[in-house]
């Protein structure tokens, strides 16, 4: 059985979204349906989530579409062990996030 999981985003991943999204709500459906599947299982295989290397190797990454990735990090809930956190970090296009 998969852990429960809480999306939680942080500063620097909402100001990424606005800018990235700029009011288009076709991308919008599908960042939301992605961040869906991603609270659900983080590692479906529709995601393709991955471990990153480098300056980035503590961080997930995975793909919402062509050009479209989420950087993340899955945490322990220091409150509820039983929970974890997804903190969403940034999103934009694979040159804007690596």
């Amino acid at each position: 059985m998969l852990p429960e999981r809480k999306l939680v985003l942080s500063k620097a991943f909402e100001k990424s979204y606005k800018k990235f999204t700029n009011n288009n709500n076709t991308l919008k459906a599908a960042i939301f349906k992605t961040l869906d599947k991603l609270q659900v299982d983080a590692f479906n295989p529709s995601l393709k989530t991955h471990k990153l290397s480098g300056k980035l190797a503590s961080y997930l990454a995975c793909s919402c579409g062509y050009d479209c990735r989420i950087i993340f990090v899955i945490e322990k809930d220091l409150l509820n062990p039983e929970l974890e956190n997804i903190v969403l970090l940034d999103i934009g296009t694979h040159n804007d996030v690596y």
